[in-house]
């Protein structure tokens, strides 16, 4: 009894061992007929891998079992990661290695595969700013970890200069730009071009413009990144269901604000808000009705600029952001307010410092406005300018510049931002020292 019991389990082991080979060359038949096509499977990336165990992976060259020399005059059958669906075996897609799509099947194993954030950046250059508006995004690409898409809008004789230099950075893989006209309504073309400074305003028309693009960080030309933008684009995470935007204070120190001293408009808060750095959901801002002034109606972004302007433009000092701070007196809850840190300008050390933030952790991202990258007026954003615009991307160059910065900044103790000198490197230097503790790939 014994004898015939086990040869019954030996013929159901051999039989068993036959199905599986016969699924196997089923689904081979199947994707050689196929010629080698299908599009792409809504999948997920699987670690169960022949003779590789969980989380191998095999490249294009492999020549296991599966691979090209397995199944010559056929390359690359299996993907980069086997593929699995939970059909039955034979339906599996062709580009996928069967054997073990089975196995995975069997084990009911899958990982969603998620698409990597793109972070978005825009800036708007005109006149004499290609030089800043390329050492500012050089600052943000050499600190930057997420791919990140910048969106740049220039007057059209900037075009063919911006194309040059940023096309010579195509070995940067995780960096994409896109270069557009300077655009406003035609109705009134004219008069926003020439509100403030030449194209300042173009960034109100941002949501308007880039109707695709959910979030967005806008700066001036006169930035510099002192660590990586992904920090203060994680700040988007932090808006409560209210918040469509984010800026940081005019002023810390009101005896020497501009807003509560001169202003003859609403402003937001006790010394009103700076626009040289500004982060928005613009799908928030597309969707929202804002509360106003002017008609008992809330009206949407697009409509409340141009009786904005009307109403006040004989008010406004300082352009479009006047126009940003009477949008956000009105509309207080939508509004996060950063710490100084993130957009620090000479007002922060010109009469002593006054931004705690930046004593305590150093600088984040620098704010040269007044023109004090090309003067003597404040040497020390000048060196840290200077320091950025003269770097490459090579590693070598990127490492060898925090010291020599330090003994230029040495030099400008004389001055009250100089003082403070070491607050301009201490952020600086922690980003130098993160950028060469993470993986090459994603440098």
């Amino acid at each position: 009894m014994r004898r015939y019991l086990r040869v019954v389990v030996l013929c159901l082991a051999c039989g068993f061992c036959s199905l599986l080979y016969a699924f196997s060359q089923l689904a081979v038949s199947l994707e050689e007929g196929a010629g080698g096509g299908g599009g792409k499977p809504q999948a997920a990336a699987a670690s169960w891998l022949g003779g590789g165990g969980r989380g191998a992976a095999r490249g294009a060259g492999s020549a296991g079992p599966a691979g090209p020399a397995a199944h010559p005059g056929r390359s690359d059958r299996c993907k980069d990661f086997s593929l699995c669906y939970w059909n039955p075996y034979w339906m599996l897609p062709s580009d996928v290695c069967g054997m073990n799509c089975f196995w995975e099947a069997a084990f009911r194993y899958s990982v969603k595969a998620q698409p990597v954030e793109r972070m978005h950046l825009a800036v708007v250059a005109c006149g004499e700013r290609l030089q800043e508006t390329v050492t500012m995004l050089k600052s943000a690409l050499i600190f930057s970890i997420k791919p990140l898409q910048v969106h740049i809008f220039a007057e059209d004789q900037l075009h063919d200069s911006f194309k040059g230099i940023l096309d010579s950075w195509s070995f940067l893989q995780t960096f994409n730009y896109s270069l557009y006209p300077i655009t406003f309504p035609s109705e009134n073309a004219v008069e926003w071009k020439k509100l403030f400074k030449p194209c300042a305003s173009q960034r109100l028309f941002l949501p308007l413009i880039l109707k695709d693009v959910d979030s967005l960080l806008y700066v001036d030309t006169d930035i510099l990144f002192l660590r990586p933008i992904d920090d203060i684009w994680s700040l988007l995470k932090k808006f409560n269901s209210t918040q469509i935007a984010a800026m940081a204070p005019e002023h810390e120190e009101p005896r020497i604000g501009w807003y509560n001293r001169f202003a003859r408009h609403p402003y937001y808060g006790k010394t009103g808000v700076n626009s040289g750095v500004m982060l928005m959901n613009m799908t928030r801002m597309r969707r929202k009705y804002f509360k106003n002034d002017m008609t008992a109606v809330r009206l949407r972004w697009g409509d409340i600029l141009m009786p904005l302007l009307k109403k006040y433009k004989l008010n406004i000092t300082w352009g479009d952001q006047d126009l940003l701070n009477i949008i956000f007196f009105h509309n207080p809850e939508s509004l996060f307010v950063f710490p100084c840190q993130w957009n620090y300008r000479p007002d922060h050390c010109i009469y002593g410092s006054n931004c705690r933030e930046a004593e305590e952790e150093g600088i984040f991202i620098l704010h040269g406005n007044r023109g004090v990258y090309h003067d003597d007026k404040q040497p020390a954003f000048r060196a840290v300018y200077e320091a950025l615009r003269n770097c490459s991307f090579e590693d070598d160059n990127i490492r060898s510049l925090l010291k020599p910065l330090e003994l230029e900044l040495q030099k400008t103790v004389h001055t009250y931002c100089g003082k403070s000198y070491k607050i301009f490197i201490k952020q600086l230097a922690k980003s130098i020292q993160d950028r060469y503790t993470r993986p090459p790939k994603e440098r």
